[in-house]
């Protein structure tokens, strides 16, 4: 799969799980820790949490597109939010994987259309094109 470039973040990190993060072009610096469930102190955040912060900002930006994109989708509300949750546990064949739950809040969204809309959402959103086939993505329409 080959993209066209619309714009690319860039970040430079050391120490790797328990080290520092820096993005660039922005005053934005990370600690990282491992977390304690690792063997960490958790003195800091951990990749998993940034991923998680990233892929429910970036699917509330997918659930605008799409409802941009065709009128007939419900309007996303001012107040819509996502629950990420993202675990990192062993694989059956060896190393670690992931695997995420996005618990998506559409307020005063009729279930149906809302379902249709994180449908579609799902099939837009870089995150969940990049994880799709590779770990499993579980999402939640909140009641």
């Amino acid at each position: 799969m080959t993209i066209k470039p619309l714009y690319t973040a860039h970040a430079h990190a050391t120490g790797g799980r328990d080290g520092r993060a820096t993005i660039a072009g922005s005053d934005l610096a990370i600690t990282l820790a491992t977390p304690p469930e690792l063997g960490g102190n958790g003195a800091g955040n951990n990749p998993e949490q940034l991923f998680a912060a990233g892929y429910a900002a970036c699917f509330i930006g997918a659930l605008k597109f799409v409802a941009g994109q065709d009128k007939a989708l419900p309007r996303v509300p001012a107040d819509v939010a996502i629950d990420s949750a993202v675990s990192i546990g062993t694989r059956d064949e060896g190393g670690f994987g992931l695997a995420v739950i996005l618990t998506i809040h559409l307020p005063g969204v009729d279930p149906a259309a809302a379902q249709d809309l994180v449908d579609r959402a799902h099939a837009t959103c870089p995150y969940s094109n990049a994880t799709r086939g590779n770990i499993d993505v579980t999402l939640k329409i909140a009641a």
